[in-house]
């Protein structure tokens, strides 16, 4: 295989696996390195001292133009496994939560949009954070100006890029953006990062007036929670459940599924209870780079398993029929 192929498929798979954001920036970096460069300059020993090629992306190189799978590659493709969801996941159309380097992704908007085109995705929803989270470096109104602009003139016939935003869910459950610019978007995932052990009176009414905003598309990863992974674990937030499902049913907002299996929000006992409060549904990746937005696998697994109803996924909606819907209230 091409050393370029390998190098990229070697990143996608890292960031799929949640791996250390700085194994696939290296990657990922060596790939651009030698992307347009000739087998011969490939083969040249001087390569590993060019800027952006390491010892093991230089081994990766070496052992491609050798003519085989290279080790590290064969090694993370053996680990990828089937998750499963196989049914629902083929129904899925797209993804209306990801993030790029705009905020605390990893890479640029081309590049998901990319990824998401590979996968077969028709529509990607681009939804970067909003100012408050300033440790994800989250966008000020002129920034998400300048980005909405990007990001219109990515979409084409075969493929739509929505301009979003996760946009933080404030203490009053107000939400930190203008009101001008969320109406202006395409797609806004409400949700909480802060403040996510406030006493379970407050955080339902901070949660209910987030499924209750008509500016609001979706609720993302509703209790905060962290199964695993590099962050540490982290408890749900404690609120009333059934008052805050029965708002996003009053008011067509979908609960999203969340797919990253750090979350695995909401937990299975609070499927049975959406699904029974009439709630839509929206399996999302969650992704932070362009190997995350396949983990649409896990969310449609476990979607699956609870039998949440397909027709209740936004995501497996035909476009006209989302488009439609995500201009219900603008």
């Amino acid at each position: 295989m091409h050393p370029l192929d390998a190098l990229t498929e070697i990143a996608y798979l890292l960031e799929r696996e949640r791996s250390s954001r700085y194994k696939s920036k290296a990657f990922r970096t060596a790939a651009a390195a030698i992307d347009g460069l000739s087998d011969e300059e490939l083969r040249d020993p001087g390569l590993r001292r060019r800027p952006g090629i390491g010892d093991s992306t230089f081994a990766v190189i070496r052992e491609a133009l050798d003519g085989g799978v290279p080790e590290r590659l064969a090694s993370l493709r053996a680990a990828s496994g089937t998750v499963g969801g196989g049914e629902l996941r083929a129904l899925l159309r797209g993804d209306l939560h990801s993030h790029s380097d705009w905020s605390d992704g990893l890479t640029p908007i081309p590049t998901m949009v990319e990824a998401a085109r590979g996968l077969g995705h028709e529509y990607l929803a681009l939804t970067d954070h909003s100012p408050r989270l300033t440790v994800a470096n989250g966008l000020s109104p002129e920034r998400l100006r300048a980005q909405i602009e990007i990001v219109r003139g990515l979409s084409d016939a075969s493929f739509t890029l929505f301009a979003g935003i996760e946009v933080d869910i404030l203490d009053d459950g107000d939400l930190d953006q203008e009101d001008a610019l969320l109406r202006e978007l395409d797609v806004v995932v409400a949700s909480a990062h802060s403040k996510l052990r406030m006493e379970a009176a407050p955080m339902t009414r901070r949660l209910v007036a987030a499924a209750g905003d008509p500016r609001v598309d979706v609720l993302g990863h509703v209790t905060g929670r962290l199964v695993e992974g590099a962050r540490g674990t982290r408890p749900p937030s404690e609120f009333d459940a059934r008052a805050v499902f029965a708002a996003c049913a009053a008011s067509g907002v979908a609960v999203e599924i969340n797919s990253r299996p750090e979350r695995q929000d909401p937990p299975d006992d609070l499927f049975a209870l959406a699904v029974a409060e009439g709630c839509l549904f929206s399996i999302d990746s969650d992704a932070h780079a362009p190997g995350q937005l396949s983990l649409l696998d896990y969310g449609a697994a476990r979607a699956q398993a609870a039998g949440v109803p397909a027709e209740r996924i936004i995501t497996t909606w035909p476009l006209p029929r989302l488009r439609e819907w995500l201009a219900r209230d603008r």
